[in-house]
């Protein structure tokens, strides 16, 4: 697992806890190629169900902006903050060690760029992705970003967002949403 594009290009990055599952780098180049080609902006980036923190730290690599990192695991917020060190990029990275229903109550940001990666079979996931959607969270030209697996459905909205692009890559389906017109 690697930075593909940006600053940090070509950095390796530590591996999560063996429960998380990384997004693949071609699924990471495809994904951003994806955003840069629709304009999406890496002001103010919120990565979601963190991880390793791939997601996030490719998206400081190529912008210049900043990322809230939001994982609830231990040995995971942990290789978040050594990953932002191995990049560089811990200036601009912020890791909150806590389940992703509290970030709405918890983060006052507004947030032009949302990434969220849960766990393939965590049931839970989807409501707490629609709380942040419907949250202050996303700012007005946010994109929601949310990877999960080809076999589950893909929502028509996430709260004020709606789905506007989505793609498989084997297993994995990523899907975007912009705010409703």
């Amino acid at each position: 697992m690697r930075v593909v594009g940006g600053v940090a290009r070509g950095r390796v990055l530590k591996s999560p806890p063996a429960a998380v599952r990384p997004t693949l780098d071609r699924v990471k180049e495809a994904l951003f190629s994806a955003l840069e080609a629709r304009g999406a902006e890496f002001d103010r980036v919120l990565d979601v169900f963190a991880g390793s923190g791939a997601l996030g730290i490719e998206a400081l690599s190529r912008g210049d902006g900043n990322c809230d990192f939001i994982e609830n695991n231990t040995k995971a917020a942990a290789v978040i903050r050594e990953n932002l060190e191995r990049t560089g990029l811990s200036g601009r990275g912020r890791v909150h060690q806590i389940r992703v229903e509290q970030a709405p109550q918890r983060l006052t940001e507004q947030y032009t760029l949302i990434f969220a990666d849960p766990p393939y079979e965590d049931e839970l996931a989807i409501a707490a992705i629609e709380r942040i959607a419907e949250s202050s969270l996303p700012g007005p030209t946010a994109t929601l970003v949310l990877e999960h697996s080809s076999r589950s459905e893909t929502p028509e909205r996430l709260g004020k967002l709606q789905l506007d692009w989505s793609r498989r890559y084997g297993d994995t389906l990523v899907a975007m949403y912009g705010v409703a017109p």
